[in-house]
């Protein structure tokens, strides 16, 4: 018996057949193993690729192999271009589109010059035989049915490779005595179910500390001074998004506030030291492998009322000032092991500023005398970054700069994390500020400084 790969008069549907690697094969040889025929001509053969003829002839005629196909077959890896979304690749064309290409053989041929034995095929390069099989198969899906094509290769190459941390099982330690004991036979199995794993983009995480710091002078210590106990809570809370692709969007809830002892004073018993409600959010779309287009969103404002010492004067209340900070620009982040850094330039940004108490003095934070809202266009740059310098030390720091190209503001907050253990930490958080928008408290320097250093409980998660 012989196979045809094309007719004795060549026309286009033979060399379309060459081209797919479409061999004819009788009714009488594919009956016995497979189901009808999908198509025949006038003369009573049928097409069938090569894969399935090799698969007729050397795997289902093994003598483990019955007729209604019974027998498991493994997958093979090499052949998952046929399985996965119906895909434009450039290798299939290429086989047909060279210049280097030839006119086929139009003589008959034999089956065992067609199809090669088992033997011979293990022989080849396992990889580029499978690459050629599935070259053909989409090359014929190309030309037939072009339709179904959802992507390009080029597309799918252009995604970031995901990787997702799985974590294993704990491994049980086995006594040494369990080794020669006999394991019992287990009865009555039941099917084993299939789990799946899906991959969830959203991460939480946050931090909450409680520092304390103390200072007692006596009465009658030969240099003066005063007594005082400060605490300050703080609170941070995190939701994060990535697809591991295009999309970032990060959001940060943060509070915090402090109380310090002041017996000098004559008007209040304690005086806040430091009052901070802030609400951030970035969402970037990635532009290449560190830079994201990025539309940001910052509002801060505090809790409670805060007073000039000894005096009754209200210096700050609750949305008395308030911040609406909105902008557009590029970020670049960079995260590795012991880095987490963000450099946010925007140059497109709006600050919305609000002071509702008329108690406060609105031209302390650059508002006209009467006036209740301030708008300032600029630019704004923001940069973010934690650095774990050693397991036991950690600097988180954030960077703003605020300009309307005829004021400016700046804040470069600093916090050093000493951890004792798990629970147990020591900080030392700097402060510093600069706003010439606004009119200083006391003197003429607009430079502002605050520093501590304390000592209490810390929990991250």
């Amino acid at each position: 018996m012989t196979f045809l790969s094309a007719s004795s008069k060549p026309s286009n549907s033979v060399l379309f057949s060459y081209s797919a690697n479409r061999i004819n094969v009788s009714n009488s040889f594919v009956g016995r193993f497979i189901p009808p025929p999908l198509a025949s001509d006038q003369k009573n053969i049928v097409q069938q690729d090569s894969l399935s003829a090799l698969y007729v002839k050397d795997i289902l005629s093994m003598p483990i192999m019955t007729d209604s196909l019974a027998a498991t077959i493994d997958y093979n890896p090499k052949y998952y271009r046929l399985f996965v979304t119906p895909t434009y690749y450039y290798a299939p064309m290429e086989t047909i589109s060279t210049l280097n290409w030839k006119m086929p053989d139009l003589v008959e041929k034999s089956i065992s010059e067609i199809i090669s034995p088992l033997d011979s095929i293990f022989s080849l390069k396992e990889y580029k035989l499978a690459n050629a099989q599935v070259n053909k198969t989409l090359l014929n899906l190309y030309l037939k049915n072009y339709q179904a094509i959802q992507t390009t290769e080029a597309q799918v190459m252009s995604r970031e490779l995901f990787h997702s941390n799985i974590s294993a099982a704990p491994v049980q330690k086995t006594k040494f005595a369990n080794l020669f004991k006999q394991e019992p036979k287990e009865e009555n199995l039941r099917k084993a179910s299939l789990m799946s794993y899906k991959p969830n983009w959203w991460t939480y995480g946050g931090s909450i500390s409680l520092q304390m710091t103390q200072n007692y002078v006596s009465n009658n210590w030969y240099k003066g001074g005063e007594s005082t106990n400060t605490a300050l809570g703080y609170l941070a809370l995190k939701a994060n998004y990535n697809d591991k692709e295009k999309i970032q969007w990060d959001n940060l809830l943060e509070a915090k506030y402090g109380v310090t002892s002041s017996p000098s004073d004559t008007c209040h018993k304690y005086l806040v030291s430091n009052d901070l409600l802030r609400i951030y959010s970035k969402l970037g779309v990635q532009a290449s492998k560190h830079w994201y287009y990025t539309i940001s969103g910052e509002f801060n404002t505090q809790f409670s009322n805060s007073y000039k010492k000894n005096t009754n004067d209200v210096l700050a209340a609750f949305m008395s000032p308030a911040n609406l900070i909105l902008s557009i620009g590029m970020d670049y982040k960079v995260k590795t092991k012991k880095l987490d850094f963000s450099l946010l330039l925007s140059p497109l940004a709006y600050n919305w500023r609000y002071v509702g108490d008329h108690r406060v003095n609105q031209t302390t934070y650059g508002l006209e005398e009467g006036r209740k809202s301030l708008n300032l266009f600029g630019s704004k740059l923001t940069s973010t970054w934690t650095w774990q310098i050693i397991p036991t030390v950690a600097w988180t720091s954030r960077l703003y700069y605020f300009t309307d190209y005829t004021t400016s503001q700046a804040e470069w907050e600093n916090t050093f994390n000493f951890l004792l253990n798990k629970y147990l930490s020591a900080q030392l958080f700097i402060h510093g500020r600069y706003d010439d928008s606004a009119t200083p408290t006391e003197g003429t320097s607009h430079f502002q400084f605050k520093e501590y250093f304390s000592f209490g409980i810390n929990y991250a998660w």
